[in-house]
């Protein structure tokens, strides 16, 4: 870093400094918990969507700083089951946190499928029609996504940053988009009759989330679709399957017959479809290295450079493993808002106000989701009792450069000299020996601020 990039910063960090009080008037009346604050925990995970076969939870970004919004969603399908055709009017990033998936989309007018596993991470583009279906027999399946807003001028109601879902397929629960259309407009669009019509509109389907495996929606069903398309190899094969989800396969398709169980994976994640859509990317089985690593844990981030899909909605994914009782570094992000998940272990995450005073200090465990605003300073530390493993997403990939404030090669190194020990009322020789006492680099070793299990 150089030093000009040293002075831009300290310029900056010292303007927020010289307001007074400003970080807390910004996020003052937030709900405190045992006198201790937690506004920068995200623990109202909101149920948007509850089967039989799955559930969809969202817990929703702040509001409370300027920057670009990202929801946190978690989705757990049961085994085979579809997440039905829709799309969004914000772009995913979904990551496999645990099973296996056959993930389908629209990408350049062709359908695109990918087969991923836990560690894939996979792009899905506003307005591209998907669908998620759960590969596995036994096994449910688990993903985190981030919801990127993609435009927060143009919100619907008095509920602000929502994201709305529109659904390809469906009947009356949900409602597809086309049942939204005149039946003569829809017979016409289809080449279909009006009966066949108000048979694909008025189906029941069982919410968001459905099972491939119930027989009920595929005996009355099947027939009337034999009349619209021919699907009798598609019968033999796999009438055990759910039947809207055929027709609807074929809409998106524009084919009689497509081998969508195939088992072909000719080129990794792809199923062998004629189409040039990326592929998935394993955050563990690629051959990119931690972008640090020490023996007190390690840091790897994947951001557009390693993963192209992630231009389009600006998104850095990142993993960090710390050991017991170790520290991530007080350091900031001066581009982005960061959002964190607890996928292992218990920790502390504290935060601190631009006007130098602790804003949190909240112990989390598996399942937590914390966020920290652009310039806010803070750090994350194991239990000592064992590795803190979290997983997350920035607001922004653009040279966010985290910017460590203390350890080696830190900002307190590069600026000490008599500015640095003016400004603190020390002499050089004291200020010299204070920021090299520290000579680990971004993790640092086992600290006594590291929390006992029995405090979690």
């Amino acid at each position: 870093m150089g030093k000009q990039q040293m002075s831009l910063l300290v310029l900056v960090l010292v303007a927020y400094c010289a307001v007074e009080g400003l970080g807390r008037r910004e996020f003052e009346g937030e709900e405190r918990s045992g006198g201790q604050k937690k506004m920068f925990i995200l623990n109202e995970a909101k149920e948007v969507v509850r089967t039989e076969s799955g559930v969809i939870k969202v817990v929703r970004g702040s509001t409370s700083t300027s920057g670009r919004l990202m929801h946190i969603g978690f989705i757990t399908m049961e085994p085979q089951s579809l997440l039905i055709p829709q799309y969004l009017d914000s772009h995913l990033v979904l990551f496999i946190n645990q099973g296996e998936a056959r993930i389908g989309h629209v990408y350049k007018d062709k359908l695109a499928e990918r087969k991923v596993k836990s560690g894939d991470m996979y792009t899905i583009e506003a307005g591209s029609a998907f669908y998620v279906e759960n590969t596995a027999e036994g096994q449910r399946l688990h993903i985190i996504c981030s919801i990127n807003i993609v435009d927060t001028s143009d919100m619907r109601g008095a509920d602000t940053y929502t994201f709305q879902s529109f659904f390809i397929g469906g009947g009356m629960h949900p409602t597809s988009v086309l049942a939204g259309f005149d039946p003569y407009t829809l017979s016409t669009a289809l080449n279909v009759s009006m009966v066949e019509i108000s048979k694909l509109v008025g189906t029941k389907v069982s919410g968001p989330i459905v099972s491939l495996t119930n027989s009920n929606y595929t005996a009355p069903i099947l027939a009337h679709l034999k009349r619209i398309v021919h699907y009798s190899d598609v019968e033999q094969q796999q009438q055990h399957y759910w039947a809207p989800w055929l027709f609807m396969r074929k809409l998106l398709t524009n084919h009689y017959y497509y081998p969508f169980f195939s088992n072909n994976n000719n080129n990794n994640n792809n199923n062998g479809d004629d189409d040039d859509a990326p592929d998935s990317y394993n955050i563990f089985d690629n051959d990119k290295k931690p972008d640090f690593s020490n023996e007190y844990g390690w840091s790897l981030a994947v951001d557009e450079n390693d993963y192209a899909p992630l231009k389009i909605p600006d998104v850095t994914v990142y993993l960090v493993n710390l050991t017991a009782g170790s520290m991530m570094a007080p350091h900031v992000n001066p581009r982005a808002i960061e959002y964190g998940i607890v996928v292992e272990g218990m920790g502390e995450v504290e935060v601190v106000y631009p006007n130098g005073t602790l804003a949190m200090n909240a112990q989390v465990r598996q399942g937590d989701v914390f966020w920290v605003p652009r310039f806010f300073p803070f750090c994350q530390i194991a239990s000592r009792n064992g590795p803190f493993v979290f997983f997350g997403f920035t607001t922004s990939a653009k040279d966010n450069q985290p910017q460590f404030l203390v350890g080696e090669g830190s900002v307190m190194q590069l600026l000490r000299g008599p500015e640095l020990a003016a400004a603190l009322g020390l002499s050089e020789e004291r200020v010299e020996e204070i920021v090299k006492a520290q000579r680990a680099s971004t993790i640092l070793p086992a600290a006594y601020a590291a929390p006992p299990e029995s405090s979690m």
